[in-house]
């Protein structure tokens, strides 16, 4: 992993935005490419607010950052409210429930508490919804008791569709929630909401995939480095005739005389099954295509366009890289980079880099 790749993803994020804040999500061990240097490396470029998804992720990123503000995406989860004052975390409240919770913990403390607010604007997934949004306005002085408000956020169903309509259906609902409640700093943009220009930043943006290299339009120009760089050994070489199969379901068949390179990568390593016949490698630069279906352990490429002195016992394959990037394997896939970046077994080593 560039880790010198990543911080200037972050700069480049923190350029598009301005003058919103970037703050970086770091969930599922940002998105599993680690969170330790990911965090530390975030942190030296500046970053001093960060996101992530469960409290146990919250708890290990502040031995990392003492002094950072860590949100969490699954706000006041039963039973978390003492972690998540004991560690100093800031819950997004996502439920009339959550804010009562919060508000209690306060008063029973007798001390305030920051929170988040999370509105729905019509992803219907997290978050408050209009009626709740209305219900808390018109009692937000007993309902907030004790629990100081420091963001109030949503998140866009169709940002990496800049044309989509339901982009200003969102932000026209998140602006009415915002003039309901008390004021405080917003949010509404992750990696794909920066993209849709200056109305959608608000205060403050989140972006996840733009760090680690994803592109947040898919018909645009990436304009963010190649973070994760995957590869891996050839372990055998076979030549096929014409007519033999590959694999198992005997999926793929030789049309005609084949050079296969057996690669030591597969499924438990994080290789998207559904990428079988479709997904392709890279040797020296050059694309190769996978054929037959990938395995636990093993595929196979057709590497029989390239010169035979060139492929090998030993030879690397780049899997995910400069050549291969985390969007066209799951274009390959049918999934998109998120899960290509989180389908990453701990079978996979972690290699750092600066560039």
């Amino acid at each position: 992993m560039r880790l010198g790749a990543l911080g200037a993803n972050y700069r480049e994020v923190v350029r598009r935005a301005a003058p919103a804040v970037a703050a970086p999500v770091v969930k599922a061990d940002a998105y599993r490419t680690g969170m330790t240097p990911v965090a530390q490396t975030l942190s030296s470029e500046g970053a001093d607010t960060f996101f992530i998804a469960r409290v146990e992720e919250g708890i290990a990123l502040r031995t990392l950052l003492p002094r950072a503000r860590i949100f969490v995406f699954d706000g006041v989860a039963p039973g978390t409210a003492p972690a998540l004052v004991a560690h100093r975390l800031t819950p997004v409240l996502n439920s009339p429930d959550e804010i009562a919770e919060w508000s209690a913990t306060a008063l029973n403390r007798k001390s305030s508490l920051d929170a988040a607010i999370q509105v729905d604007t019509g992803m219907n997934r997290s978050g408050l919804s209009q009626a709740e949004t209305n219900d808390l306005a018109a009692r937000v002085r007993e309902a907030l008791s004790g629990i100081n408000l420091v963001l109030v956020m949503s998140h866009l169903a169709c940002a990496d569709d800049p044309q989509h309509p339901k982009n200003d259906a969102q932000l026209a609902r998140f602006r009415a929630a915002l003039s309901a409640l008390p004021p405080a700093p917003a949010s509404l943009a992750a990696s794909a909401g920066v993209e849709l220009g200056r109305d959608y930043l608000f205060d403050m943006v989140r972006p996840g995939m733009a760090l680690y290299g994803g592109k947040p339009i898919p018909d645009r120009a990436n304009p963010y480095r190649t973070v994760v760089v995957l590869t891996s050994r050839v372990l055998q070489v076979r030549k096929l005739k014409a007519g033999e199969t590959i694999g198992y379901g005997a999926s793929h068949t030789a049309s005609e005389p084949m050079t296969q390179a057996i690669v030591a990568s597969g499924y438990a390593d994080g290789i998207i099954r559904s990428g079988s016949n479709k997904a392709s490698a890279a040797i020296n630069g050059i694309r190769v295509p996978v054929v037959g279906r990938i395995s636990m352990d093993l595929l196979a490429l057709d590497v029989s366009a390239l010169p035979d002195d060139s492929v090998g016992r030993g030879t690397e394959v780049e899997l995910l890289g400069d050549t291969i990037t985390i969007d066209d394997a799951a274009h390959a896939a049918g999934t998109i980079s998120h899960e290509i970046l989180t389908a990453m077994s701990s079978r996979v080593r972690r290699v750092y880099v600066g560039d």
